[in-house]
């Protein structure tokens, strides 16, 4: 919603309000101005080298300094804060969506308020507040949403009444306004001097800056970083983070060896103007009108406004390059809509003399998310950028926990949203980044209702079932690049209205789906899973065993045949990954992981497993289209195609088995569906798939066999508290905190990555609990339906919030999953949670600051389900990212 925040000052004044930047710290710093021709040599080697002078840059170098690290070496190809940086418009939010963006913003501001303190560095910081304004009921509940999550995390917030509005900011028309979003403590700070501040801090702890220097490429040997070469030399480093901004897609692909960071740069525009008669007061709070598509500050008793329009124009796709980004082209037809919009909203500047129209560039990414993190093909390579105009409100929160990633290996949250990783290659395309950045700049103002998908990029990577299901009424979504079904729309139905159901409330498509799982739970469907991430492991010997009995929690040393559902944890307990393996035989094994999962659990593996010519892991999502046959009708339809018994005599659970299913044979089938169903997934080579579907659906008809979507499997799964690595499961959820006790074998007589925390924890506790709440006075036809991120209350406190919810089908009630957290009522510390504390308490789910009540369980209602569920069953956890 608010995620408005540009540039300002069009040209910065901070040299010359700043001359002792140029003096301090002589031995350290490096200017290379006209006043000083002979610029100090680079270094021959430094632990870090960073590339980049904006606020992105030097907040890595602040941090990593303040974490004890000395030996840095930052630099910049111009002058520092020349880039984005220098125009941006100094309005820092807290506003965010996302619960990490909210995070870093917050940080940030908090940061920024005690620079200038700290520095000596004027940055012009001033609490002003912000008011997010609504023209719709929908945009208000978006903004109620927005309101619940600052609340819970102690950040004053309120939804405040058009009249309110006017008493905050008297130059508003509130004529067509429904409400407002008003946060007291957001702020307007000049960026350029924040950045020099943070260069400042960064060179007296020994930080050394260098302007007008060129990094041409990093030198990579061996999948590891090993120097930066310079217009001015070569540096060996150990450390690389690449802070380029706009410029840091070329720099990824400067190298021999490339590394892909998907952004593009749009142009994006703002007027500046005279004061006003009466000048405006310096503390007026920032407004941003998302309906509008503008925001607007004050700006030297005149003001600021820019806006994200509905046809923006993409910048240097053919990769032009320009040192310092001087002012581009004035175009007033093109900002005419928003000027017309900022004249709606504030009629009274009618008069107002323009200073200028300020044009310059801002990079996006494919899905509105800024970049961190480490390469996953360059140990060391670590990227920030990408920030999709909210640079400012990230920089201080981002550049602290890239520099935590650093020196511990780890930031200090969950940033896998954000982490580099869940991009690869196949984003790297230049049109496809031109193509998708021109859909992303305007949905920054764009109301976000759940489950929306881009529109541009698609069709990327399909199953070879895509035109047959296309053709049976499929309605779409994308997962990292691949088409996945949400649902089919049967025969007859409105397809105009499908696809435009756009609500917070009931959707469009609550019946078709609920037939959809009549169906998984009666007779049997078919569910197009080829999307599943799925690895091969083999070794000459017993490499591949030992190695994975180190890298995965449970004990995969069981018969030929068998399925394991475990995870790969980090040192911490961690869900790195959460995923099933088959023993293919002795020495080989197949993991089907979460879709998304391709290139960090590749790089995981890549930099955990031992580097020996015998053990060889290699990709196989692409070879296999899965099938998932989903009901009780399913070993009917598959006993019949492979004249082969599969009842759970002849074909356990968990067990998996090569068979011919019609004339193909090499079919890896599984009983397993990810659902806690009864069912099978078939994995059948590509040149198989739709000779398998045509046969599968052919003898399926007997059996009301029918398609079915994702959506109907995310209700499955969550009605049976099944918990999804992305979404529930992350590097910071251990097997102890989500129920999942009976996929760790502490006691599997080999060591294990992660081990020591899980036995701390059984023998200590958790201090989260992953818990299922079943919504009791909730109309689904009338009341707003949780989505994930609602703060979650017990006895009237704050615990948590949920990480995942579905309408259940059989319960005929909404069922949210999420985290449970026991904090102490005087101190806030974080307590043990128990059983007993789950079980106690009254809850209650915020839904856009509605309170509903919840039944809280630790288990499934089996006793609500037709049948008992035995333990092997409650074993087929699902765990694919939806």
């Amino acid at each position: 919603a608010a995620g408005m925040f540009l540039r300002v000052l069009s040209d910065i004044q901070w040299r010359a309000a700043h001359p002792k930047w140029r003096r301090m710290s002589g031995s350290r710093r490096s200017t290379s101005t006209t006043a000083e021709p002979h610029p100090l040599p680079l270094p021959a080697q430094a632990q870090v080298v960073i590339c980049g002078g904006g606020i992105m840059g030097t907040s890595v170098a602040y941090h990593l300094s303040k974490m004890g690290w000395k030996d840095i070496v930052l630099l910049e190809q111009g002058r520092l804060a020349a880039g984005t940086t220098r125009f941006c418009a100094g309005i820092v939010s807290t506003a965010r969506p996302m619960s990490i963006e909210l995070k870093m913003a917050h940080y940030s501001n908090k940061l920024y308020q005690q620079l200038q303190q700290e520095t000596g560095v004027q940055t012009g910081y001033m609490k002003t507040g912000s008011i997010s304004l609504a023209q719709t009921q929908d945009r208000l509940i978006s903004l109620k949403r927005i309101a619940s999550s600052l609340n819970v995390m102690g950040i004053p917030c309120e939804i405040i009444s058009p009249k309110k509005v006017l008493q905050l900011h008297p130059l508003i028309n509130i004529h067509d306004l429904v409400g407002a979003m008003y946060v007291p403590e957001d702020a307007l700070v000049s960026s350029a001097n924040v950045s020099l501040a943070l260069a400042t801090a960064a060179s007296r702890n020994g930080v050394q800056i260098h302007e007008r220097t060129s990094v041409s490429h990093v030198t990579i040997q061996k999948g590891r970083v090993t120097g930066v070469e310079t217009d001015r030399g070569r540096i060996q480093c150990e450390y690389f983070v690449n802070c380029a901004g706009q410029w840091a897609y070329e720099l990824g692909h400067s190298g021999e060896e490339p590394v892909h960071i998907p952004v593009h740069a749009c142009e994006h525009f703002y007027l500046l103007t005279h004061p006003l008669q009466k000048p405006l007061s310096n503390s007026l709070p920032t407004v941003v009108d998302p309906d509008g598509r503008i925001y607007i500050r004050n700006w030297q008793g005149g003001i600021l406004s820019g806006g994200f329009e509905k046809n923006p124009k993409p910048l240097f796709t053919e990769g032009r390059n320009q040192l310092e980004i001087q002012n581009l082209q004035e175009d007033w037809d093109h900002f005419g809509p928003l000027l017309s919009a900022l004249l709606r909203r504030m009629p009274g500047l009618e008069a107002l003399q323009i200073m200028q129209l300020v044009n310059c560039p801002e990079s996006f990414t494919p899905d509105m998310r800024c970049i961190m993190g480490e390469s996953p093909t360059a140990r060391g390579y670590f990227v920030l950028a990408g920030m999709n105009s909210a640079g400012l409100s990230y920089g201080g929160g981002a550049g602290k926990y890239l520099a935590e990633w650093i020196v511990n290996g780890y930031p200090s949250e969950n940033v896998w949203p954000l982490d580099l990783k869940r991009f690869g290659a196949l984003q790297s395309s230049r049109t496809f980044l031109r193509h998708r950045v021109m859909e992303v700049m305007p949905l920054m103002c764009d109301l976000k209702v759940p489950r929306w998908d881009f529109q541009t990029g698609r069709q990327l990577r399909t199953s070879p079932l895509y035109d047959r299901l296309d053709a049976q009424g499929a309605r779409w979504m994308e997962k990292h690049g691949f088409e996945r079904v949400k649902y089919f729309v049967p025969p007859g139905s409105d397809l105009l209205d499908l696809d435009h159901s756009k609500t917070f409330y009931k959707p469009d498509w609550f019946d078709i789906v609920g037939s959809e799982v009549k169906c998984c739970k009666e007779a049997v469907c078919v569910i197009d899973m080829s999307s599943f991430t799925k690895f091969e492991i083999s070794s000459t010997g017993d490499q591949a065993l030992e190695s994975l009995q180190y890298l995965f929690s449970n004990d995969l040393d069981v018969p030929v045949g068998h399925v394991v559902h475990t995870g790969m944890l980090n040192e911490k307990g961690g869900y790195e990954n959460d995923c099933s393996i088959a023993r293919l035989g002795k020495r080989s094994f197949f993991m089907i992981s979460p879709t998304d999962q391709q290139v960090h659990c590749w790089a995981w593996l890549k930099n955990h497993l031992p580097d020996d010519s015998n053990l060889v892991l290699e990709d196989v999502t692409w070879k296999y289209t899965a099938l998932n046959l989903i009901g009780p009708r399913a070993v009917d339809v598959l006993s019949e195609l492979s004249y082969a018994p599969m009842t759970a005599e002849h074909f356990p659970s968990l067990f998996c088995k090569e068979m011919s299913v019609g004339y193909a044979n090499g079919i890896r089938v599984m009983s397993i569906t990810h659902t806690g169903e009864p069912g099978f997934v078939l994995y059948i080579p590509i040149e198989y798939a739709l000779h398998v579907y045509n046969e599968v659906m052919n003898m399926g008809q007997k059996y009301g066999i029918r398609n079915a979507g994702y959506y109907a499997l995310r209700s499955l799964r969550i009605e049976k508290f099944f918990a999804f690595w992305g979404q529930d499961l992350d590097a910071f959820t251990t097997p102890m905190e989500c129920g999942r006790e009976f996929q760790v074998k502490l006691d599997k007589g080999l060591e294990f990555l992660g081990q020591e925390v899980l036995l701390e924890q059984k023998q200590n506790g958790v201090y989260k609990r992953f818990t299922m709440f079943i919504l009791e006075d909730h109309d689904t036809d009338m009341d707003l339906w949780p989505w994930w991120g609602e703060p979650i209350f017990r006895n009237g406190r704050y615990v948590g919030k949920t990480t995942s919810s579905a309408y259940s089908y059989t319960l005929e009630r909404h069922v949210c999953l999420g985290f449970v957290h026991h904090f102490d009522e005087n101190t806030g510390e974080e307590l043990v949670v128990t059983p007993d504390f789950i079980n106690q308490g009254e809850y209650e789910i915020d839904i856009a600051g509605q309170r509903f009540q919840a039944k809280a369980k630790l288990y499934p209602f089996s006793s609500l389900f037709a049948q008992r569920r035995r333990k092997d069953e409650v074993e087929l956890s699902g765990y694919q990212g939806e």
